[in-house]
C-alpha cells in the first residue's frame, strides 16, 4: 500500500506541474502544443538523469524510484494528450504539423532521456 501512496503523491504533484507548464507556454496564436511538447521533453530528460544515476550510484531506493519515476515522471509527461493533438492535426489536414510534433516528440524525447544518462554520469 505504500508504493500505490509513493505513486499517488507523485503523480499527483507532476500532474499539477504539468499544468502549470502548459498553462505557462500556451500560445493563443500558435496551433502547436508548446506545453505537451515541453513537459515530454523535460520529462524525458528527467527520467533519463534519475535512472542514470540511480543505475550509476544506486542512489534511489526502489520506494524513491515510484515515487519520482513511476509517478513524478509518468503524471508530468503525457501520452494521451500527445496521441489526441496529433489525432486533431490529422483531422484539420495538417500533416506538416502531425510530422513534426510526432517526429519530434519522439527523436527529441529519446534524445533527452540519453542526454539525461550522459548527464548523471558528470555526478
Amino acid at each position: 500500500m505504500k508504493q500505490v501512496i509513493l505513486v499517488f503523491i507523485g503523480g499527483g504533484v507532476g500532474s499539477v506541474l504539468r499544468y502549470l507548464v502548459g498553462t505557462f507556454l500556451k500560445v493563443p496564436s500558435s496551433g502547436f502544443p508548446w506545453g505537451t511538447f515541453s513537459v515530454n521533453v523535460l520529462g524525458s530528460l528527467t527520467i533519463g538523469i534519475l535512472m542514470g544515476l540511480s543505475l550509476k550510484n544506486s542512489i534511489l531506493t526502489e520506494n524513491q524510484t515510484l515515487l519520482l519515476v513511476t509517478g513524478l515522471c509518468g503524471g508530468f509527461t503525457t501520452f494521451s494528450a500527445f496521441a489526441y493533438e496529433n489525432q486533431v492535426f490529422l483531422k484539420d489536414g495538417d500533416f506538416t504539423s502531425f510530422l513534426v510534433y510526432s517526429l519530434g516528440s519522439i527523436g527529441i524525447g529519446l534524445v533527452a532521456v540519453f542526454i539525461g544518462f550522459f548527464l548523471s554520469k558528470s555526478f
